[in-house]
């Protein structure tokens, strides 16, 4: 069976996944959405991680930059840190549709600020009611983080969404 076009962007897209989640973490590695198409910023993110990692810088990923990003990719999803403070102390709680609270507040202003970064993630209303455009803010930012996609916040999601939230206020202009 031929390689098909679409199998090849799922596949640039789990890369460039991978490589958004390294980059939440890794500051010198350049954040890029999750497109499917392995353009400048998708090769300039494997540059740095190859030069971060002292694998041969080309740009191109090769079984042993793959097998590098996916190691350290999936070292930093399994080391999930504490629960930030502003989320219920409980780390086994979760935020969903129908809630409505200061935390969903929180959570509304992070996705606002990511829509005004990346032009294809949606804005949503910042109301602190957790609607039907808030869980489906949120699958998307959780698809492209490649966290279960569910809609709901829980731990994992929220800390991510901390961290880019985090990222996005220390970044100059």
């Amino acid at each position: 069976m031929a390689y098909t076009q679409e199998q090849k962007q799922e596949h640039i897209q789990e890369l460039q996944k991978y490589l958004f989640v390294i980059s939440c973490y890794d500051s010198r590695i350049s954040p890029m959405i999750p497109n499917g198409v392995y353009d400048a910023k998708t090769q300039e993110a494997v540059r740095q991680f190859q030069k971060i990692y002292k694998l041969t810088i080309n740009g191109e990923v090769n079984e042993t930059t793959w097998n590098k990003i996916v190691t350290v990719y999936k070292s930093l999803i399994d080391d999930t840190p504490t629960c930030l403070n502003a989320f219920p102390q409980n780390k086994n709680a979760v935020m969903r549709s129908g809630d409505s609270c200061f935390t969903v507040t929180v959570i509304q202003a992070v996705l606002f600020a990511l829509s005004k970064q990346y032009n294809n993630i949606p804005g949503v209303s910042i109301t602190g009611d957790f609607n039907t455009e808030t869980a489906q803010a949120v699958q998307l930012f959780q698809n492209m983080c490649a966290l279960p996609v569910t809609g709901d916040v829980d731990c994992k999601t929220w800390n991510m969404l901390a961290q880019i939230g985090c990222d996005l206020k220390n970044e100059k202009p």
